[in-house]
Order: C-alpha cells, then sequence, then structure tokens
C-alpha cells in the first residue's frame, strides 16, 4: 500500500511520521487495480494470445461485472477546447466503478504513442489512474503498464 508521509513534531519536540490524509482511499484504487489485473490475467489464460482488443475488452468487462464492479464499455471523451466540447471520437475501453480507465491492447509491443494515448485519456476524463493492458503477450504480466496523472490520483 501506497501511503505518503510527512514529517512533524510532537508536543515533547520528537519527530514523528505522520500520514496524509490524502493518502485514505489509495486501498481502494489499489483493490480496484488488483480485480482488474487478476480478470485480466484469467481472460488471458483461458484465451490466449491472437484475438482482436474488441474479444479481450468484452470478456474482461464481463468478469470485473461478476465481480460486483460497474464497468462502462466504450465511454465517449469529448475534447474541451477554447470553452467548447468537441466530440472527435476519442472512446475509453474501459472504466471499472467511475475510478479506473483500462485501455485494452493487442498488439505486438506497446509503444509511447499507446501510453500517451492513455494519459491523455486521464487528463482529458479527469481521472487519476489507469492500466494499459496488451493481451498479445505470452505471459500476461508482461503485458500490463499501470499510469498515474497527477498528484491527487488517490481521490
Amino acid at each position: 500500500m501506497f501511503i505518503r508521509h510527512r514529517t512533524g513534531l510532537s508536543t515533547s519536540g520528537k519527530k514523528h511520521l505522520m500520514a496524509a490524509p490524502t493518502a485514505i482511499a489509495a486501498p481502494r484504487i489499489n483493490r480496484i487495480t488488483g480485480a482488474v489485473v487478476g480478470a485480466a490475467m484469467k481472460v488471458h489464460s483461458h484465451l490466449g494470445p491472437g484475438l482482436l482488443e474488441s474479444a479481450y475488452e468484452a470478456c474482461l468487462a464481463h468478469e470485473l461485472r461478476k465481480q460486483g464492479f460497474a464497468v462502462a464499455q466504450q465511454v465517449g471523451l469529448p475534447v474541451i477546447y477554447d470553452g467548447e466540447k468537441i466530440d472527435l471520437g476519442y472512446r475509453i475501453d474501459l472504466i471499472v466503478n467511475d475510478l479506473v480507465i483500462v485501455e485494452v491492447k493487442s498488439v505486438e509491443a506497446i509503444h509511447p504513442v499507446h501510453q500517451a494515448q492513455l494519459l491523455s485519456y486521464l487528463r482529458l476524463s479527469g481521472r487519476g489512474i489507469g492500466l494499459l493492458i496488451n493481451f498479445h503477450v505470452a505471459h500476461l504480466r508482461d503485458g500490463i503498464q499501470r499510469m498515474v496523472d497527477g498528484k491527487d490520483w488517490e481521490k
């Protein structure tokens, strides 16, 4: 579990560590991302590599819903420019419990453009944490990247 600490002085003058108040939601985020990774591993073990992204996305959403998570698929993401909302056709693959973005890939290798895509989705949607999962690998542990945007991701 990740908890930020700050140093403070007690009334006796001794230094001690105090947990930062913003770290309270970290266990909830970690529980969600952990469940997504576990569900993705189950899907990958069952289907293996080589299918289209849409197949993995649908099966992953199904697995997460079975576990009681709220999962939105293919969520439209408009761009706000010059005060105007412009729909450009961007779609977030999955949003779990309205907190975690999951971008599903089935490609030979993850490139910086894939990471930039997830980071852009995080920023445009106002969410702080996302998972980039590439199912086109022999071992799924090699295809998972967790990305965080901003200092307030625990909220």
